[in-house]
């Protein structure tokens, strides 16, 4: 009997979540086609999808792709699945994904198959790797069924969703076999274009994403997706993306025990006159006040945030502000109910993240204005100049690449400050966070590490009063949405007298960042903020930790392990390969050098933060100079060519009948 090979699609869309009611197309564009949805970025027609050109049709398969969509198989839902007892199959990727794959399927009788597993015994399974958009598949067995006629007659090979397809034993030898796995689907990942979130943001006309949503990259080859905000729902691709979820509406989608009051994004509980508490079920709840427990009078209130105002430095601070020049206009002053109410009352949920002066939460105040609101820990009088340092630095700076106090609040039990909100995270998460290694392209790269490196020149001579950060690292350069870099976390640093060069202080910093001479002196310099910036500009470079522990112990130090590769003509070696395959090499390397310069042990031969600005704002807008060519070998030599010797391995399968293959070639 001829061997049957079979190739089963049925295509699943897996679509943004939103409520059932909400549109999920276009106006007058339809919706379903028989019981099936199809949200925007896809259409049936034209004029309702997002590209110009290309369609969308709905059925058991027929997809083709428009100008920005882009299919892959899924890597993480499918796999390529053989079914029988004498039966052999290969899958060969091609378009940009070039491998080859396979399993054996053999039984000698039927009792010695299980239901359920795909582990080489009847049913055989192998997973695809990412970025699959075309493949080819061979199927051949050894004895043509000889001996396994009797319950398996026939040969399948398919690509199948892993958690929909439950192989059984009987599919062995069940003639309906086909009609069986034409219910199974495959499973298809997409995302809009080639480009990353970070460079599909800086075109706004072009950029999918809607109001109040999030925007990530594929995991499975290039583009991006959008997701709603928590606490938002809709379909993040149509122009008036998510709209907020009133989890009052409903009392299954809220924790409160009394009242419910929803805010974009979140709801807060409260609780009715005559009682006290965080009005949650999860929490305390609303308690009834007991007429012997009098309501504290205004006039005790007012004496307690007196007492957290002294307490929490304010007499200094005013004292500080209107002692010095050159300040910027006064601060907002906030209310502690503002600030409880912006955050939920601090709730965990609202935590963007914490540091070693305090907690910031994400707030939203009453004009809906989002914020970013740092909460400093329990402190005692030894830390009050820590944080009114803060404040008053702060008060003097206005730069559009540090991040802007707004205002503080003072008559809580710990002191809060209110700063403008930076929602794409730290340098430091797209750097080193889960599969982001390469999320920032070179040109990115260099732009922050100019913003940056000017922003710090300004700190050092442009500001009224020169100011050194003492904390660089880039868990501190913030990026909003379009990449902009934003200076922040100004508890560790300190004024510095115009007629002084340097200071002696206590010695603070991150372990990876500090400057060693710093560090053996205590002596604060401009140039304590060159190296700790150098590192940051290493970190650029190579994506990699600058303190691991991973690495061998004499490169656990990512500065010496930096310049060690330099001066052994090794740079190439550790270099992020996106580095490599986007900059100029004569650019690449004068970032480098500039880098090695920055991480000097010795303070006075490193560069100046003004020189190094300057240096790099020459980097964006580079131009091949004389010079260049004439060091070519030196250039080569430090960046070392990588090897070419690796090759790509092979597998042959030997057929002991020399049987046929039958070829199927599939793509998106």
């Amino acid at each position: 009997m001829d061997l049957i090979f079979n190739l089963l699609l049925i295509i699943q869309l897996l679509c943004v979540t939103s409520a059932a009611s909400a549109s999920q197309v276009l106006p007058g564009c339809q919706e379903k086609c028989g019981n099936v949805t199809i949200p925007y970025p896809f259409g049936m027609e034209r004029g309702c999808y997002k590209a110009e050109d290309g369609w969308f049709q709905t059925g058991l398969i027929l997809i083709q792709n428009s100008l920005c969509i882009h299919n892959r198989f899924s890597d993480a839902r499918n796999r390529f699945t053989v079914l029988g007892c004498d039966t052999m199959a290969l899958i060969l990727g091609s378009l940009g994904r070039n491998f080859t794959s396979g399993c054996v399927s053999l039984c000698g009788t039927k009792e010695s198959v299980i239901d359920k597993y795909c582990s080489g015994v009847g049913c055989c399974e192998t997973p695809i790797p990412k970025g699959l958009k075309k493949f080819k598949a061979m199927i051949g067995n050894l004895n043509n069924h000889t001996k396994t006629w009797a319950f398996n007659p026939c040969s399948y090979a398919f690509l199948a969703d892993y958690e929909q397809f439950k192989f059984q034993v009987s599919d062995l030898s069940d003639p309906d076999f086909l009609v069986k796995t034409r219910l199974v689907p495959v499973v298809l990942d997409w995302a809009i274009g080639e480009m990353t979130c970070e460079e599909a943001t800086q075109n706004s006309t072009s950029f999918a994403c809607g109001a109040n949503t999030v925007c990530s990259n594929s995991n499975n080859g290039p583009g991006y997706q959008c997701s709603c905000y928590k606490g938002y729902e809709g379909n993040p691709y149509l122009p008036n993306g998510c709209q907020d979820i009133d989890e009052c509406a409903d009392p299954n989608t809220n924790l409160c025990q009394e009242i419910c009051i929803n805010n974009l994004g979140s709801y807060s509980c409260s609780c009715p006159h005559g009682t006290y508490g965080d009005g949650r079920k999860d929490g305390k709840g609303c308690i009834k006040r007991h007429k012997e427990f009098p309501v504290i009078k205004k006039r005790r209130l007012i004496k307690l945030k007196e007492k957290f105002f002294k307490q929490n430095g304010g007499l200094l601070l005013q004292q500080q502000i209107s002692s010095l020049e050159g300040a910027a206009e006064t601060t907002m002053i906030f209310t502690a109910e503002e600030l409880e109410k912006a955050t939920n009352y601090f709730e965990e949920s609202r935590i963007l993240g914490k540091g070693g002066f305090g907690t910031v939460y994400k707030g939203i105040l009453s004009n809906q204005r989002v914020v970013a609101i740092k909460k400093s820990k329990i402190i005692d009088e030894t830390q009050i100049e820590q944080f009114i340092n803060e404040v008053v630095i702060l008060s003097h700076i206005n730069h559009r690449n540090v991040v802007k106090l707004l205002g503080c609040c003072l008559e809580t039990e710990v002191p809060l400050l209110v700063y403008e909100y930076v929602p794409n995270g730290t340098l430091s998460h797209h750097i080193h966070g889960e599969d982001r290694m390469s999320s920032i392209s070179w040109q990115s790269r260099l732009r922050i590490a100019a913003e940056t490196s000017g922003a710090l020149a300004y700190l050092h001579s442009a500001a009224s009063i020169p100011i050194f950060h003492r904390d660089v690292k880039s868990a501190n350069i913030l990026l909003n949405k379009k990449y902009t870099t934003k200076v922040s976390d100004f508890g560790a640093s300190r004024l510095v007298p115009i007629d002084k060069a340097q200071i002696t202080t206590l010695v603070q910093g991150t372990l990876g960042y500090l400057d060693p001479e710093y560090f053996h002196t205590s002596q604060l310099t401009n140039k304590s903020d060159v190296y700790s910036f150098g590192v940051v500009l290493a970190e650029l470079l190579t994506g990699k930790l600058p303190l691991s522990f991973e690495r061998p112990e004499n490169n656990r130090n990512l500065s010496t392990y930096f310049i060690s590769s330099m001066n052994n003509n090794r740079l190439f070696d550790i270099l992020e390969p996106r580095v490599i395959a986007e900059a100029v090499t004569e650019q690449l390397m004068a970032v480098a050098m500039l880098a090695k310069r920055c991480l000097n042990v010795k303070g006075d031969e490193r560069p100046t933060m003004k020189e190094v600005a300057l240096e790099l704002e020459g980097f964006r807008r580079y131009q091949a100079h004389p010079w260049v060519g004439e060091n070519n070998e030196e250039l080569e030599s430090f960046l070392s060519e990588p090897s070419h010797g690796n090759q790509l391995e092979t597998t042959e399968f030997y057929s002991l009948n020399n049987q046929e293959m039958i070829p199927l070639e599939i793509a998106l």
